[in-house]
């Protein structure tokens, strides 16, 4: 941390703003003059602000000394609003002035510096680069570490953080074994096989998907089922793969964007495709889809940044210098993606079940894709940009419904449009008086407009979907028009929600604006043949919408007109060689990629250019009140005013750059605590001016540094070294004099120890019961509900029966549902994955050991477990001893073994052996050191 010198030979002793003067403002200033209340016009956030109440280096003649030691009514803060600063408060702001008052940045807004290991009094303590700054801290406190832990305790230890799962029998006496032979290089080995297993990703995926909201429901009212579990796979493949931190981030903010993108990096995008969805009837969808975007944006600074940030969407930061444009700012980034709140979930990815054939799948994706914008840029462009269009007239336009229609003349065309309710299911005709030309009609150009043209670019109107199209010849005095056979309709969106085709035909699909409309919309119609007026005919174009979503959106085009134009060569632009060898390529690929088996899943899609969404900030908070336009950008206090990222893979890219003080820092911090059991920073959510400073800084820089240049963002080295560090292999016994001085366990004085989360402790049940089941992947399973539990509106729970492995699969695979969280996870505090959880909160309730002794699943497992001790050969107590063996990988004492005997023996007098041994498998199962670590 920099220390603040200021003005030479005015004060010995420097002061830390960050450290000792910012908590003084934090504490006692920002709630009126702060990032939301900024009284007088006065921020102890922004420095700048601050100046006038300050004389550098002459606190006497300071304003803020004076109003912070008087005796009267003009004392800060008011009685009202707190107690006065103290005296050493006092004197410590006098110093800081006098010191010359430089104002910094919070720490973490700081690049993280790499720090030399520090000496210590016995450097041979030391195993990793970890253990020097660990033991430099005891030291300076005065404190010892902890003795090592137990070869087999550490073990266990190791095993259930890296894997989920503990050691079994077979592998503590392999490792027993090795450490006999090799010593120290039986560790080593212990962990890089844990970190190669395939269930080191089970177990850390768990982790990731309570910051990212994992769950395979859509949330809100009707919550119903989400196929989004192709997204849960992929990030546990990327863990037992190792992906680079940095490589794992960019792909789920932005893979959708990248120039070669493959299906996997596709896919990762899933993230965000996380927000809840509102499917009740009678709901806006524009509000949800918004609620989406900000979620995101609070998902991402959370998950990657440790910034509290939400709050910045009705106001400024109240302690962190980031302003209330800064949340849009943000959002501008997720704001044009084509997702909606619609229970299609669309746009979506087909990802194939097999993951042999992703590349294959990726190849066609990647061919349809680059077939499809090929042939849609150059049709466009020939009918778009280089063609002169004609705008026309109205005569009259009739509806089929009570929807009002009318015509509304412009200079130089006329609009038809709708008014009042608009009824669904309506068709306009409209009569269109085009005097003949010397030149046939060759297209006709239909513009789909919103009402307001210009308050609809913030503020979406509902959209529309013309189901068909049609063109048709009123010949003088007759009745009934003539329909005009269309060759070809061309949409003016490369890759939409329906394709523009289905308009020529009857089709509850077809060209538009789904379901919101900011930019006038516009289809191209290619008559078979030209169409050739007489005097007094007229051209007619139908229009039919036939679209209607959720009760609550009228799909219908409330404002239109149409141009037509005589160019010859228009056709023959659209029809080209090229063209139709590109339609005929793009069925072919089609039905090669129709052939894969796959699970539509959702991901994100980027909007064209041409239809992109401004981004406005919102007055308080609320959409509907829509302030000045923003453009892209994250926070100058972090970035500075130049090189803003300007798009979202940008803002990927510039997350994971040296210039971002805070990501590696947030991941190191992240894995530390799950080591842990509590961070370096401890809190995990907050890397702010409120949060907790570190505990060991040097070590979080170094580790910070170090985890992003020398690991290359490797997960797996960052936890080799942690789990092979003198430091994490003390034993964790507490040790009375550390009780009440550290009763965190801040100082790293022993080995971790609290209770274990709620997958690692139903995981490990199944473990040693022999019940688990180590199948990989698939959809989510359902375990043993208790009765009463499901009362959803939708869905069902079909629990897999007795003996079906399904029952048995890791925690990871549970159907996670948001309304109707499990209660074996929730009574030991797992979230319902509704919003990022940075860190859990850990409980210690009744309602735990009565969840643990009753609950169907664990029941299950203790008859198991009574089961493996039944099979074992030997007197019952080398039955008990192997139980107690399997359950805590290592050996019983005498006496423990001889209090579960007497408890066998007084159970089976009442109840026979096989409720006494089950009774006591569940003792062993309920032991201390089993549901903690």
């Amino acid at each position: 941390m920099v220390l603040l010198w200021g003005l030479p030979g005015l004060a010995s002793e420097p002061v830390d703003f960050d450290a000792e003067v910012r908590p003084i403002f934090t504490k006692h200033c920002t709630a009126c003059h702060g990032g939301v209340k900024q009284a007088a016009d006065l921020s102890f956030v922004y420095g700048d602000t601050v100046e006038y109440t300050i004389e550098a280096g002459s606190p006497d003649d300071s304003y803020l000394i004076e109003r912070v030691i008087a005796d009267d009514e003009s004392r800060m803060p008011p009685p009202e609003h707190g107690p006065p600063l103290s005296a050493d408060e006092v004197d410590l702001l006098k110093r800081w002035i006098e010191l010359g008052a430089a104002w910094e940045a919070p720490w973490s807004y700081l690049a993280p510096q790499r720090h030399a290991m520090p000496e210590t009094e016995d450097p041979d303590w030391a195993r990793q680069p970890i253990d020097h700054f660990v033991l430099a801290k005891l030291e300076a406190e005065g404190v010892a570490p902890s003795p090592d832990e137990r070869p087999d305790r550490w073990l266990r230890r190791v095993s259930l953080d890296l894997v989920g799962l503990p050691p079994s029998l077979e592998e503590r006496a392999a490792f027993l074994k090795d450490l006999s032979a090799t010593g120290e290089e039986a560790y080593a080995t212990v962990v890089d096989r844990l970190l190669g297993s395939e269930r080191f990703g089970e177990r850390w995926a768990s982790v990731w998907f309570d910051l990212v909201r994992y769950a395979d429901s859509r949330g809100y009212g009707e919550d119903s089922t989400r196929d989004i579990w192709k997204y849960r796979d992929w990030v546990i493949d990327a863990f037992n793969a190792d992906m680079p931190y940095d490589e794992f981030t960019t792909k789920q903010l932005a893979g959708d964007l990248f120039p070669e993108r493959t299906l996997e990096d596709h896919l990762a995008t899933a993230v965000h495709r996380l927000t809840h969805t509102n499917e009740e009837g009678g709901t806006d969808d524009e509000e949800f889809r918004v609620a989406a975007v900000i979620d995101r944006v609070s998902t991402t600074w959370q998950t990657w940044m440790g910034v509290t940030i939400g709050c910045v969407q009705c106001h400024s930061h109240p302690y962190d210098p980031i302003e209330h444009e800064d949340f849009y700012r943000s959002a501008a980034y997720f704001n044009n993606t084509a997702d909606v709140d619609l229970s299609d979930d669309w746009p979506l990815l087909d990802v194939p079940i097999k993951q042999e054939d992703y590349v294959l799948a990726t190849e066609l994706d990647r061919r349809i894709t680059r077939a499809k914008l090929e042939a849609w840029e150059q049709r466009w462009r020939a009918a778009h940009l280089d063609t002169d269009w004609t705008p026309t007239r109205i005569d009259s336009v009739r509806s089929s419904t009570a929807t009002e229609v009318g015509v509304d003349k412009k200079d130089d065309h006329d609009d038809y449009r709708t008014s009042g309710t608009v009824a669904k299911h309506s068709d306009f005709e409209l009569t269109l008086p085009i005097e003949p030309t010397d030149k046939p009609i060759t297209g006709v150009k239909v513009v789909a407009s919103p009402l307001d043209p210009e308050t609809a670019l913030p503020d979406a109107e509902v959209g529309f979907v013309l189901s068909r199209i049609q063109l048709a010849i009123l010949p003088k005095d007759a009745k009934k028009p003539v329909d005009v056979p269309i060759r070809r309709i061309v949409g003016d969106e490369p890759l939409p929600r329906y394709d523009a085709s289905n308009s020529l035909r009857d089709n509850n699909e077809g060209f538009g604006a789904y379901t919101r409309v900011n930019h006038p919309r516009e289809a191209v119609l290619i008559p078979k043949e030209p169409i050739q007026l007489e005097p007094g005919s007229r051209l007619v174009v139908k229009l039919r919408h036939r679209v209607f979503n959720l009760a609550a959106f009228v799909l219908v085009t409330r404002r239109g007109s149409v141009e037509y134009t005589t160019d010859e060569e228009l056709p023959t632009r659209l029809e080209d060689e090229t063209l139709t060898e590109l339609d005929e390529q793009i069925k072919g690929l089609q039905a090669a990629r129709d052939q894969i088996e796959s699970v539509p899943t959702p991901i994100l899609q980027e909007r064209p250019d041409h239809l992109a969404r401004p981004t406005h900030q919102f007055i308080r908070g609320l959409f509907l009140t829509k302030g000045e336009q923003v453009a892209a950008g994250v926070p100058a206090s972090m970035i500075g005013a130049e090189d803003q990222p300007s798009s979202r893979l940008e803002l990927a890219e510039w997350l994971v750059s040296e210039g971002n003080p805070l990501t590696s820092r947030v991941a190191v911090n992240r894995f530390w605590s799950r080591l842990w059991g509590i961070g370096l920073v401890a809190t995990e959510e907050d890397f702010g001016a409120a949060g907790d400073r570190p505990s060991h800084p040097a070590l979080l820089d170094d580790l910070a540094v170090r985890f992003r240049e020398d690991y290359g963002w490797s997960v797996k080295r960052l936890l080799r070294e942690i789990t092979l560090s003198r430091a994490y292999r003390q034993e964790s016994k507490l040790r009375p004099e550390l009780i009440e001085r550290d009763p965190l366990n801040r100082l790293l004085a022993h080995g971790p120890r609290h209770s274990l989360p709620a997958e690692t402790l139903r995981d490990q049940m199944l473990a040693v019961s022999g019940l688990l089941t180590t199948k990989m992947h698939g959809p989510p399973v359902y375990p043993p509900l208790p009765r009463g539990v499901w009362k959803a509106r939708r869905g069902s729970w079909p629990t897999a029966p007795v003996g079906n492995p399904d029952r048995y699969r890791r925690s990871v695979y549970t159907f996670i549902k948001r309304s109707v969280p499990h209660p074996a996870f929730a009574a030991f505090d797992a979230p319902s994955r509704d919003y990022c959880i940075a860190k859990r909160q850990r409980s210690n309730t009744p309602l735990q050991p009565l969840m643990l002794l009753n609950d169907t699943a664990f029941v299950e497992c203790a008859e198991a477990l009574a089961d493996r001790m039944r099979e074992h050969p030997g007197e019952l107590s080398e039955q008990i001893a192997y139980g107690f063996s399997r359950a805590t990988c290592r050996e019983p004492r005498d006496n423990e073994v001889e209090q579960l005997n007497k408890l066998h023996s007084e159970v089976l007098a009442s109840d026979g052996e096989k409720i006494a041994l089950q009774t006591v498998a569940a003792v062993l199962l309920n032991l201390d050191e089993i549901i903690t670590k």
